[in-house]
């Protein structure tokens, strides 16, 4: 877990131990990992982390309203089998269903390209909570069988198993039968000092107290009821964009400037720039 812990670390991603420990069983039991949380607090990332470190290819599939079992498991070439079927009659030949339903002119999608990768990939399964039911009991069987039947090939069983993470930002509630056949780990948002260590990692040539100083102004804006809460990655973007204009502090000016980097709502800036105006009062006293 310390090893891994480490990896992650060098990467720019603080894990605590309980998210560690999780990974390391997704590896060593070969079990799905369902991260949930409130959005932007790293979840996406951590799949895309645990892919680098293994040196292994992640696989993304990511979930909307409506999507479906063909559109996430495989798909036709419906443009080369016509093409092929023109050809064959140029040729004065009939073109069976086994010239136009083979491997030449099936597309993966990411289900199926995740059992068929010869190397354990990081199969994410993202934001599963927009997918509807009907999607949701289909993943079930893949999860616990892991193969696929293609109508037109057969049943196509797993080269290896993939790593599985799948993330929910509770939207809506998830099953019991999805739950039971996952590890569980609640994602929140990181601590003050675990967040100023993501912020200095990922951003090695920042000014240390401004780095101090976004992250305790985005800890003070989650306090508030705001409309869509800044993640780790607006606090990133924030200091980015002072880092950018040359800033070591954060002052009313350039607070001013940049806060579309972390507050994307109108109404939300207009109900934080009472607190906001005390961030920067503070800055400056103590700068």
């Amino acid at each position: 877990m310390k090893d891994l812990q480490a990896a992650f670390q060098a990467r720019g991603y603080v894990a605590g131990d309980a998210l560690a420990t999780a990974l390391r069983l997704v590896v060593g039991l070969g079990k799905p990992l369902l991260l949930e949380g409130p959005a932007g607090v790293g979840k996406t990332e951590a799949a895309k982390t645990l892919a680098d470190v293994l040196g292994t290819r992640l696989i993304r599939l990511q979930c909307y309203e409506g999507l479906d079992a063909q559109s996430a498991l495989y798909e036709w070439n419906y443009a080369r089998q016509l093409l092929h079927l023109r050809a064959a009659e140029l040729r004065g030949e009939a073109a069976s269903d086994d010239d136009l339903y083979g491997e030449t002119f099936l597309m993966p999608r990411p289900l199926l390209q995740a059992i068929r990768e010869p190397r354990s990939a990081v199969l994410l399964i993202d934001e599963i909570d927009r997918a509807d039911d009907a999607f949701e009991a289909f993943l079930l069987e893949l999860l616990a069988e892991w193969q696929i039947t293609v109508p037109e090939l057969g049943t196509l069983a797993a080269v290896s198993r993939p790593h599985v993470i799948l993330t929910s930002n509770r939207s809506r509630e998830l099953s019991d039968a999805l739950r039971r056949r996952c590890l569980y780990h609640w994602t929140e948002y990181p601590s003050r000092a675990q967040e100023l260590q993501i912020v200095l990692s990922r951003l090695p040539g920042i000014n240390e107290t401004l780095a101090r100083q976004v992250t305790d102004a985005v800890h003070a804006l989650r306090a508030l009821p705001l409309g869509k809460t800044p993640g780790v990655a607006e606090t990133l973007d924030w200091a980015a964009a002072l880092v950018s204009l040359h800033a070591d502090h954060l002052d009313a000016e350039s607070l001013h400037a940049t806060l579309g980097a972390v507050l994307k709502l109108r109404e939300d800036q207009l109900l934080a720039a009472p607190t906001l105006q005390g961030v920067a009062a503070q800055a400056q006293a103590r700068g």
